[in-house]
């Protein structure tokens, strides 16, 4: 596989300022051999917004990244609420999340707005992560390709000649208790790879990172990077831990 491994742990908001501290501290003393012994993993990390700066401070001058939840597609201006991708540049924010499923489901974002995002982390120099997948209503219904393909379309052609990633999170399988067969990741996996080179620039799929985004953790990681679609993953609940997210880190090659 010639693209880069790309593990991502979005914190959500689960943590206070003192747990994201300590969490970042042991993850740049836990993660710095494996960093220095493996340059094609790159690890980011996704705090609280309020967290940003902190936790930017301590992981300065290790290989881990960092990324931001989210971002308005504004620029600086009367917008209450909003961080600017500027702001987040100023960081040292480096990836943005744009439209993750919650975002979507409980925020009401939808992809006319979610393009504005991914457009706006672009021309801020930054590299957007597109979460897309499908519900189970819409599984069920043989739409997950029609989903999927609309949620891509959406950031076309801004994408095209861009640095971005894409997380397929199977909103069907997340807090479901129906599990998402490996086949299943692969499949749409491929689909990605294949609608972003049907509609963007040539090779585009081929260069673009496609990560799980479905519940991964420290037992079934080694599954899903053992396939050649597979490039990484957008890690939730067992990145707040560094134990757990450090033995998934591990399992990317």
């Amino acid at each position: 596989m010639s693209r880069p491994s790309l593990i991502m742990g979005n914190w959500k908001m689960s943590l206070s300022q003192v747990a994201a501290m300590e969490l970042a501290r042991e993850l740049v003393r836990d993660l710095a051999d494996a960093e220095s012994a493996n340059d094609a993993v790159r690890v980011v990390l996704c705090p609280s917004p309020v967290h940003i700066a902190p936790v930017a401070t301590i992981i300065a001058g290790s290989a881990l990244e960092l990324g931001a939840q989210d971002c308005t597609p504004h620029p600086p201006g009367a917008f209450t609420g909003g961080t600017s991708t500027g702001q987040l540049g100023e960081l040292g924010v480096s990836w943005v999340l744009v439209g993750h499923s919650e975002r979507r489901a409980v925020f009401g974002e939808d992809d006319a707005l979610l393009a504005q995002k991914f457009a706006a982390v672009l021309a801020a120099g930054l590299r957007p992560v597109l979460c897309v997948g499908e519900t189970l209503a819409e599984r069920e219904a043989g739409q997950t390709a029609a989903r999927i393909s609309s949620q891509i379309d959406s950031v076309l052609p801004e994408a095209a000649a861009a640095e971005f990633a894409v997380a397929y999170e199977p909103v069907w399988a997340i807090g479901t208790g129906v599990n998402a067969r490996l086949e299943d990741v692969v499949e749409v996996h491929a689909l990605i790879r294949e609608r972003l080179d049907a509609r963007g620039a040539a090779g585009l799929g081929e260069r673009t990172p496609i990560l799980y985004g479905g519940s991964v953790n420290e037992t079934n990681a080694a599954e899903y990077f053992g396939q050649d679609e597979v490039d990484g993953a957008l890690v939730g609940g067992a990145s707040l831990d560094a134990v757990r997210f450090g033995a998934i880190c591990s399992e990317a090659v």
